[in-house]
């Protein structure tokens, strides 16, 4: 009798490993598209003369391919901008690229400000999710001055502000990683960065790379299809061990 109630219990707890692998099965997924900003149609001013899958833009926002911003620059509205580095004058320290490599977004804070955004789906409202994302603060090569930069980021009606980098004339401030925790009030939300900076004569750029957005609570949402049908594989070894010891005749 002992062996069968410890086959119940084996099925018992496959069933409930199946259901938290169900429950944990979005727990990494990185639920921004392109975050890293690589799919795109060439160099140059977003909205203007290159584009970034899923993202939209109203702003003076640009993408840069690693090595680029201190070197050829890329072309906008006003003709080739490129930001203070190494390569033209300034030993800021300013690396060809963001940490998680390749290309990287800057946007002006001071000057025709807009934002940069994509609509984010498969949320669950009530649910915790983690966005983090890697910034600094540069400036535009060709101008002098001291200079701040930030971010204001929003997930629906929810927002917050990086802290604000004071930097010097001809500065990088140096790539950080922040991370914000946003509620989720609808399914589908607008992610947006929005560059802060100032003064609006000396252009403070915010540069972004590696957006991420993953899950961190999950109270008791609608399941999935996926999750159903691991629930309903639990549920199967559950009843297979049941049906065993219950159609097994009693010993004479």
């Amino acid at each position: 009798m002992n062996t069968l109630k410890n086959r119940i219990l084996a099925t018992a707890c496959l069933g409930v490993l199946a259901l938290n692998l169900a429950a944990s099965a979005r727990a990494d997924i990185n639920l921004v598209l392109n975050g890293d900003f690589e799919t795109t149609t060439g160099a140059g001013q977003l909205g203007y003369n290159t584009t970034a899958a899923f993202w939209n833009t109203s702003g003076y926002n640009f993408l840069f391919p690693s090595g680029t911003a201190d070197s050829t620059g890329v072309t906008g509205t006003y003709g080739t901008l490129k930001l203070w580095g190494p390569n033209d004058g300034s030993a800021n320290g300013m690396p060809a690229t963001s940490p998680t490599g390749g290309n990287f977004v800057a946007a002006d804070g001071a000057f025709e400000v807009g934002s940069i955004s994509q609509t984010v789906s498969n949320l669950f409202v009530g649910n915790t999710y983690s966005l983090s994302f890697y910034w600094a603060g540069a400036q535009q090569e060709g101008f002098t001055g001291d200079t701040t930069e930030a971010w204001q980021v929003s997930l629906g009606s929810e927002t917050y502000t990086t802290v604000t980098n004071n930097n010097v004339s001809h500065g990088f401030t140096g790539w950080v990683q922040q991370t914000f925790n946003f509620t989720a009030t609808a399914t589908n939300e607008v992610l947006s960065f929005l560059a802060k900076g100032t003064p609006a004569g000396v252009p403070p750029f915010s540069v972004l790379d590696g957006v991420s957005m993953t899950q961190v609570t999950t109270p008791t949402p609608a399941p999935e299809p996926s999750t159903l049908q691991y629930g309903a594989v639990a549920l199967l070894f559950v009843f297979a061990g049941a049906r065993k010891v219950f159609r097994r005749k009693p010993q004479a």
